[in-house]
């Protein structure tokens, strides 16, 4: 006869003839069955009373419990606990094969510059919440900016929860830290009438690009991919690929697989720009921009770059202080919020990998739909 606690503790019992009534009075030992921590079963004998028996199956259950679940956990943890953060960085990042060459180049940016210096030579299991605090309140000091300190956070986070999910941490090693706050006044916005001064300063690659952008929400290399048979309705356009600034090739979408797409909104004013270039400029198999000596070649992203800053530099026109060719993009984000588009529309239509990342850039901005936001892009008609 044998007596329970609870579940998953194990029993004692007595091996004899006297009932369970008896045995505070029985001179016969108690015998105690649990599983031990690798899950086997185990009898041990010899407890004088209850009370010791049960002490013991508390600290055996207590012992399983904070023992790693399998011999192959307890292996990982010996391996990667002592793993410097550098070598661990290096294997976490041959697992991101779904980063776009940019964003690897980007990647490989934070850590070797921000990251690393700070953190590499550290043993993976001395990390803790302590750390990750010290990091970032020295980047504060060192001046880096909030969107590089809030970047190369989400970098360590990313790789410290890799490792707390293999177990090498008993406790989440960022509980409690508060991360780099990115501030909104950094994204720079024109206004309607800075855009429209802007968008007429360059040439018309210029302005099929800016409008790509402040109209529809796409990146740089987006645009600069911009083809007429990807109008697949009167008022969406399919982003399905996108200029590559590294390997200066076609290439998939940032967070998105090969052959993966994102519908976005085709305002009547963009329509009417992408008929207009392709009227006044032709294309090449539907493409509208390309290399301007070599048609076989993709459209080259430094010669808009050289057109903003030599527009920058003239100083004619109304450009808002800090701002970065990004900002056409911005103008779509906040000109989408202002209108109340719900942010799920907003985040899907930019692309980004998460809502979260919307939110912290153009929170500030917020007080169903494509066809809502046709309407909002009618300043200036393209001639």
């Amino acid at each position: 006869m044998s007596k329970a606690l609870l579940r998953g503790m194990g029993t004692f019992f007595k091996e004899c003839s006297h009932p369970e009534s008896r045995w505070s009075k029985c001179p016969h030992p108690y015998k105690i069955r649990y599983r031990n921590v690798a899950g086997k079963q185990t009898v041990e004998s010899g407890f004088a009373n209850q009370d010791n028996a049960i002490e013991r199956l508390v600290e055996m259950y207590k012992a399983r419990k904070g023992a790693p679940r399998s011999q192959s956990k307890a292996e990982r943890i010996q391996k990667y606990g002592s793993m410097r953060f550098e070598e661990y960085a290096v294997e976490w990042k041959t697992g991101q094969r779904d980063l776009a060459a940019s964003s690897m180049r980007h990647l490989d940016s934070l850590l070797s510059n921000h990251v690393l210096p700070a953190l590499g030579s550290r043993r993976m299991d001395s990390l803790d919440h302590k750390v990750v605090d010290r990091f970032i309140q020295a980047m504060e000091r060192n001046g880096v900016g909030l969107a590089t300190q809030a970047n190369a956070y989400d970098k360590l986070k990313a790789i410290l929860l890799d490792a707390h999910r293999l177990g090498i941490f008993e406790e989440n090693p960022l509980e409690g830290v508060k991360p780099p706050q990115y501030d909104s006044a950094r994204a720079v916005i024109p206004s309607v009438a800075q855009l429209q001064e802007i968008r007429s300063a360059g040439g018309d690659v210029f302005r099929l690009i800016v409008d790509l952008m402040s109209g529809c929400g796409m990146r740089n290399g987006e645009a600069a991919a911009v083809n007429v048979n990807n109008i697949v309705a009167d008022d969406i356009y399919r982003v399905s690929e996108q200029v590559n600034q590294t390997t200066r090739q076609y290439g998939r979408l940032k967070h998105r697989k090969v052959g993966e797409y994102r519908d976005v909104p085709l305002p009547v004013r963009i329509k009417e720009t992408i008929e207009w270039y392709a009227g006044r400029h032709g294309t090449t198999d539907g493409c509208l921009l390309k290399h301007p000596m070599d048609p076989a070649r993709t459209f080259p992203y430094y010669y808009l770059s050289n057109q903003w800053q030599r527009i920058k530099r003239f100083e004619e026109i109304d450009i808002p202080e800090g701002m970065v060719m990004y900002g056409f993009r911005h103008f779509f984000a906040s000109n989408c919020l202002s209108k109340r588009i719900p942010i799920t529309d907003v985040a899907e239509w930019m692309g980004h990998n998460s809502i979260d990342v919307t939110f912290k850039i153009y929170r500030h901005l917020m007080p169903g739909s494509i066809g809502r936001l046709r309407l909002t892009c009618r300043y200036t008609k393209t001639v």
